[in-house]
C-alpha cells in the first residue's frame, strides 16, 4: 500500500453514451443514488453523495479516512504514498463485522465465530505484527465443486484471519479508488453488481438504437495452470 497509480486514461479523446437509468430500482430502503440512476455521463466519474461515503458513513469510517476519500476526490493528480497507519484495530474490528459469517473456514479450520470469541485479544496482536511487517498470511486451502457434466470448479478458501486483513485493506483502499470508477463500473463495488449491471443493460438494449454486442466469456480465468482452460470467445 506504500504507492499507486491513479489516472484511468484522463487524456483519452473519445466519449461515451449519455446517461442510462436502470427501470427497476435497487431492493434496499436507503437507495444509492449512483445506482438508482446514472445521473451523470457514463464518463464522468463518481461525484456527490456516491455509494462509498453513504456505505463509509454508515460503518463509522474514521476521520482519517475520510479525509484520504475528500483528498481523493478533489485532487485527482494526489498520490498517496503512506496508508498502512489508518490500518488501526478499530478498523480490523469494523473489518471482521464485514465478513461473510458462514464462509467455510480456511486451512486453520478456524471459522467465523470461534475466531470471533478471542477477538479483542487477537486484534492487538494481528495490528502489532502488520505494523511490525511480520504477519504472513497461512497458505490457501485448495477444495472443489462440482458442475454440470461431472466438471468441477476450483475453490481457494483463505482463512479467516487473512480475510480479516484483506478486508482492512479494501476498506483502505476503497475510499481513493471509488472516486476513479466511472458511472457503469458494477463490479466488485459496494451496492453494486451483476443484478445492477444486467438491469441497466436492459434498458440501454431497449430504449437506445444498438448496432451491434460483444460478449466475451472467459472459462477459468482465476484456476491454477492445471485447471485453465482455453478461452471461449
Amino acid at each position: 500500500m506504500k504507492e499507486r497509480t491513479r489516472r484511468i486514461d484522463a487524456n483519452a479523446s473519445w466519449k461515451s453514451d449519455s446517461v442510462i437509468v436502470p427501470e427497476k430500482q435497487p431492493n434496499r430502503e436507503t437507495p444509492v443514488s449512483t445506482e438508482v440512476a446514472e445521473g451523470r455521463t457514463l464518463a464522468k466519474r463518481n461525484a456527490g453523495d456516491d455509494a462509498t461515503s453513504r456505505i463509509q458513513s454508515r460503518n463509522m469510517v474514521s476521520f482519517g479516512l475520510e479525509g484520504v476519500r475528500t483528498r481523493a476526490k478533489t485532487d485527482k493528480t494526489c498520490c498517496f504514498t503512506a496508508l498502512l497507519h489508518h490500518i488501526t484495530p478499530e478498523l480490523l474490528r469494523q473489518s471482521f463485522y464485514e465478513l461473510n459469517r458462514k464462509a467455510a473456514p480456511g486451512i486453520d479450520r478456524v471459522t467465523w465465530q470461534e475466531y470471533g470469541k478471542q477477538l479483542e485479544g487477537r486484534l492487538p496482536a494481528l495490528h502489532t505484527e502488520i505494523h511490525k511487517g511480520s504477519y504472513r498470511a497461512k497458505p490457501v486451502l485448495r477444495t472443489y465443486i462440482p458442475k454440470d457434466k461431472g466438471q468441477k470448479r476450483p475453490l481457494g478458501i483463505t482463512a479467516i484471519e487473512d480475510k480479516l486483513v484483506q478486508q482492512a485493506v479494501v476498506n483502505v483502499l476503497r475510499v481513493i479508488y471509488e472516486t476513479e470508477f466511472y458511472g457503469f463500473s458494477y463490479g466488485y463495488r459496494p451496492g453494486r453488481g451483476p443484478h445492477r449491471a444486467l438491469d441497466a443493460l436492459a434498458t440501454a438494449i431497449l430504449t437506445r438504437r444498438i448496432n451491434w454486442i460483444l460478449d466475451a466469456d472467459l472459462q477459468a480465468f482465476f484456476g491454477a495452470p492445471g485447471d485453465r482452460q482455453e478461452v471461449k470467445r
